[in-house]
Order: structure tokens, then sequence, then C-alpha cells
């Protein structure tokens, strides 16, 4: 029970690494012209995605600095899952099975 629960939260930790790149990647191409955000479709799947990573990345705004336009928030946020998310998750899973 206890390694089913450990793996559905790496898992979901996954998923949410790859929503914050592909949430990345979609405003870029909006950004460039190459998407256009008023056909209904993109404009569903970039609402989707702002809802999915805004609450996250909304503090890591607020504390990291004005760097002249450019959103560094999704970078430290995946930094913090793999660094330090992951790695406490994996010790605590350890201690909870050798203990």
């Amino acid at each position: 029970m206890l390694f089913v629960l450990f793996s559905v939260l790496m898992r979901l930790l996954e998923i949410y690494c790859w929503i914050l790149i592909l949430s990345c990647i979609f405003i870029n191409l909006c950004l460039f012209g190459i998407l256009d955000s008023r056909k209904p479709l993109v404009w569903k799947v970039g609402l989707f995605l702002n809802r999915m990573t805004e609450p996250v990345l909304e503090p890591v705004r607020r504390i990291l600095p004005s760097l002249g336009g450019v959103d560094f928030s999704p970078m430290v946020v995946l930094l913090g899952i793999q660094y330090v998310v992951q790695p406490v998750l994996v010790s605590l899973f350890r201690t909870l099975i050798y203990r």
C-alpha cells in the first residue's frame, strides 16, 4: 500500500513537470504568433494550462526579483521538484520502509 502511494505521488510530480514544460512551450508559441489564441481549442488548452500552473507559479513569481520581463518561475519550480521534493519523498519512503 505504501509503495503504491509513493508511486502515485512520484507519477503525479512527473506529470506536473510535463504540464509546466508544455505550458512554457504553449505560451511561447502564442507569443510568437504560431498559435492563434482566439481559436476556441487553443484558448481552452491555454486556460487549462494556466489553471494548472498558476497556483504554483504565482507565489514563486512574488519571491523572485524582476529580471527584465524574463520569467524564471517555471524553471525554479521544476528544479525545486527535481532536487527538493522528489528526494524528500524518496528519503521519507525509505525511512518508512526500513524502520
